[in-house]
């Protein structure tokens, strides 16, 4: 009988329990809810922060679902896979101590004195963002606000290696989340940045693992708990973002240039092959670290965010058409950036054009191109050419994937399912040997194609500043 690996899948806006076949990477029962952040619970941050990651709702709901999970006895590995800036602090009796939620007002506090700290753009190759979504900055305010708690400190871990060792209680760090816009990482050099070092938290986070090592097995109470075989394997686990990005990267022929556009809370776009030297701090650009230790260009923007702003509530699960399109090019309907406090126009005040008479089609379908003309934008910045491979949500959007191909009629786009990305490289760090390639169906572009690109052109002329402007 074939066994299943298990994925825990913590994003930003939802908490994710698959079950995955290990022959075919087919997910065979899945489960979700929300994660929202709660309010900070501990009395040594009361003032210092407002919200925290729901760690411990989380985990209760994990325990459960693990516990009523079908054919449990044949799962033989579970796979943490997580958001970026996030961590939790834990002491030295394993309790935790804080789980910084990245979007909490308080870092903002000292960014100044921070800023001073970090190493050139062109060691870290993270940019300018929000100051929580770098995690020197959130371990450096807490450090500095709250010392007394920091004192306790004797592990920081990151997102999906917490997961790990609440599961197999052995801890590792892993360079996916390392690397990922944290300031503690230098890409290209591949070690720690001289902050980490200097301020004493590489100290304090555990060794670095692969993303594919094996930890151990499940803790003898989370067996009693949930009822899955001791002997079931806790793999050290990897960034959300990366992990799409790895599935393309392990079943795809050596040498073979190819972009991975991510979708959920975040729009991220992962650049196989791009030069690093056209990342540009000014427009939110970036190196990430993938799972084999190598530094990949990349950028992205909040579109999940950005598409429930523009839309609407109302238009949530609205799934918008051609016709719908039509009716935007007809009026000159435009979203102009930016709806959340990231990516390339970050600062900017999202602004609505001749959208006021849009059906609740019109508003998906204007949230749509909007989304497909921000990453065509920044595909333009990373010199991305040839097959561009669609992830997430955004891949079951019947709209986006053509309005894409429209803009870039030179590339190859191709769609693949709501989580199509991640199964390979679940398979992969299971340690399964058939990597399957995934699923991803050719695009094509729309009857309005020539429309499309002259509606990019005045879209780009209204652009918040003239030095984002793209030649082409």
């Amino acid at each position: 009988m074939t066994s299943l690996i298990a994925v825990i899948d913590i994003g930003k806006t939802n908490a994710k329990l698959l079950l995955m076949n290990a022959s075919d990477g087919s997910t065979v029962w899945r489960t979700e809810r929300v994660s929202p952040a709660v309010p900070s619970r501990h009395a040594e941050t009361d003032g210092l922060l407002d919200r925290e990651l729901d760690v411990q709702g989380i985990e209760s709901w994990l325990l459960a679902q693990l516990a009523s999970l079908p054919d449990r006895e044949r799962v033989r590995a579970i796979v943490p896979v997580a958001h970026g800036a996030a961590m939790v602090l834990v002491d030295g009796a394993g309790d935790v101590l804080v789980a910084p939620d990245y979007e909490d007002r308080h870092f903002d506090r000292l960014p100044a004195e921070y800023m001073t700290l970090r190493a050139p753009f062109s060691r870290r190759l993270s940019p300018s963002l929000p100051p929580g979504q770098y995690l020197g900055n959130q371990i450096f305010y807490l450090q500095h606000a709250a010392p007394a708690l920091f004192r306790r400190t004797r592990l920081i871990l990151t997102y999906p290696q917490y997961w790990a060792w609440r599961l197999s209680g052995v801890a590792a760090s892993e360079l996916t989340s390392v690397g990922c816009h944290s300031d503690l990482w230098c890409p290209i050099e591949g070690h720690f940045s001289d902050l980490a070092i200097t301020q004493g938290w590489a100290s304090l986070m555990p060794p670095i693992r692969p993303a594919r090592a094996v930890l151990g097995t499940l803790r003898r109470e989370v067996v009693a708990a949930t009822g899955l075989s001791a002997g079931c394997a806790v793999v050290c686990g990897i960034h959300d973002s990366s992990a799409s990005y790895l599935s393309h990267l392990v079943s795809r022929r050596e040498g073979e240039t190819f972009a991975v556009l991510t979708s959920g809370t975040w729009c991220v776009l992962l650049a196989h092959g791009a030069d690093l030297g056209r990342l540009c701090e000014a427009d939110g650009m970036l190196s990430i670290v993938d799972a084999l230790g190598s530094p990949i260009a990349s950028a992205r923007f909040m579109g999940g965010r950005e598409y429930a702003a523009i839309a609407g509530a109302a238009a949530q699960g609205v799934q918008p058409n051609s016709d719908n399109l039509g009716a935007i090019l007809a009026a000159g309907a435009m979203a102009l950036p930016a709806f959340a406090p990231a990516g390339p126009f970050q600062g900017a005040r999202g602004r609505l054009l001749n959208a006021e008479l849009l059906t609740l089609e019109g508003r998906a379908a204007l949230a749509t191109v909007y989304c497909a003309l921000m990453a065509d934008f920044i595909l333009e910045r990373l010199g991305v050419a040839g097959t561009i491979l669609i992830d997430g949500p955004l891949a079951a959007n019947p709209l986006f994937a053509p309005v894409l191909q429209s803009l870039r009629p030179a590339d190859a786009i191709a769609s693949g399912g709501t989580r199509s990305g991640i199964a390979a490289a679940v398979l992969w760090l299971a340690g399964e040997a058939a990597i399957p390639e995934p699923s991803a169906m050719p695009v094509a572009a729309l009857s309005q194609a020539a429309f499309l690109r002259t509606y990019r052109d005045r879209w780009t002329s209204l652009l918040p500043s003239t030095s984002y402007r793209v030649p082409r």
